[in-house]
């Protein structure tokens, strides 16, 4: 099967995962990176991960970069910047797993991408790439006048036939009011293959009541196909382009969970990687879920290889 090349296009921060002034363990995460870490171990030998950020030149950010690398990650889309470090979050648990963050990131290095002297090198290579895969938090995190930018180039990418998967991973803090984060997501749909939604977020920003009522809604603003996440419900894909039914994909319940921490971002992988191998809706689905499923049940964004290796060798010997 033909290589395929993606660019992830987000955030990494360190990640404190703990008590306050109590047992704390540092990591570090991030939606879109934690996409690439799960996508370079599930995607195998056709899918080449690349992750598109910024991070300083302090000693942290080249640890990050070097477990990166460690994990298969291309990182020549990674710029330096050594005037901001990256930002910082602490991870909260109450006892069914369920998280509460804190963030420090208003001047992390991640924001300033397209101010970057060294931003034009980096779009020239997205030309180069096949697929492409940004959050809501991508879009979030960014000045203003850098999102209308990054949906210029974006817009000029999607016209050059690059395939657009868009997670709405919608984070109310993060925007200065619902009309602005609406009005940015209405852009992106507008030219997303596969929107990667919750039924969660879909609600929270969009008022939707059903998951009939998002499929509709983001039909109607120019989304291709979508998959709708809905926790224990598993998720609900369609084929917006037509008439088409909509397929209902199971999930089966794990115990313990332990830590929900992107628990979607591992289902976004595994699905991503399943979908360049060929596979299909069902069985791209189905390898997310069970990637998410054993990730929860382990602490951190980001788990060891060893516990995923299990369901990434099983995906991948089918191949």
């Amino acid at each position: 099967m033909q290589m395929r090349k993606i660019a992830l296009i987000g955030e990494c921060m360190i990640e404190l995962n703990g008590i306050p002034f109590g047992a704390m363990i540092q990591s570090y995460g991030g939606d879109v990176l934690n996409s690439a870490v799960y996508l370079a171990r599930a995607g195998g030998d056709t899918v080449d991960v690349h992750f598109a950020t910024v991070m300083g030149t302090d000693p942290l950010s080249e640890g990050m970069i070097s477990h990166w690398q460690q994990e298969g990650i291309n990182t020549s889309l990674v710029l330096r910047d050594s005037a901001h470090q990256p930002g910082l979050y602490l991870i909260q648990l109450d006892e069914k797993g369920e998280r509460t963050f804190l963030y420090w990131r208003n001047n992390s290095a991640a924001r300033y991408l397209l101010r970057h002297p060294d931003y034009p090198r980096l779009r020239q290579q997205l030309q180069n790439m096949d697929v492409l895969y940004l959050s809501g938090i991508s879009l979030a995190i960014l000045p203003e006048h850098d999102r209308q930018l990054l949906l210029i180039d974006l817009k000029q990418l999607s016209s050059e036939e690059k395939v657009i998967f868009f997670d709405s991973n919608y984070r109310p803090a993060l925007w200065g009011n619902e009309a602005q984060a609406r009005e940015y997501y209405q852009q992106m749909y507008a030219i997303t293959d596969i929107a990667l939604v919750t039924d969660d977020d879909e609600a929270s920003l969009w008022g939707d009541t059903s998951i009939k009522e998002s499929f509709n809604r983001l039909k109607r603003m120019g989304v291709k196909q979508a998959v709708i996440k809905a926790g224990e419900r598993g998720c609900f894909y369609r084929d917006l382009s037509g008439c088409n039914a909509t397929q209902h994909i199971k999930t089966q319940p794990v115990t313990p969970v332990i830590d929900t921490t992107s628990a979607g971002d591992a289902f976004n992988a595994g699905f991503i990687a399943g979908l360049l191998n060929g596979k299909s809706i069902y069985d791209s689905a189905l390898m997310g879920h069970q990637l998410a499923g054993v990730v929860i049940q382990h602490k951190g964004a980001i788990v060891p290889q060893a516990v995923t290796q299990g369901v990434t060798a099983r995906f991948l010997g089918d191949n």
